[in-house]
């Protein structure tokens, strides 16, 4: 299984200092089906949840957008 990031997601990631890492072992963790995808993952060291928004398409999974879920709420 193969993850790309687009550019708008590592610029994402960047802003609001998201490693790839932490993005791809969560990914590395869903079992994904065809198509797009929102995931919401609560991750320590953040303060609010993660949404990381995912196409997949056959045996590539393309990161389209992370970002911190403000509408979460606080732990």
């Amino acid at each position: 299984m193969e993850i790309k990031f687009s550019r708008h997601a590592k610029r994402r990631g960047k802003l609001y200092r998201i490693p790839e890492e932490t993005v791809r072992k969560i990914l590395e963790g869903k079992e994904l089906i065809q198509g797009n995808q929102e995931i919401i993952e609560i991750v320590e060291g953040f303060k609010y949840p993660l949404k990381i928004v995912v196409e997949k398409e056959d045996n590539l999974i393309t990161v389209v957008t992370n970002y911190p879920l403000k509408k979460g709420g606080k732990r």
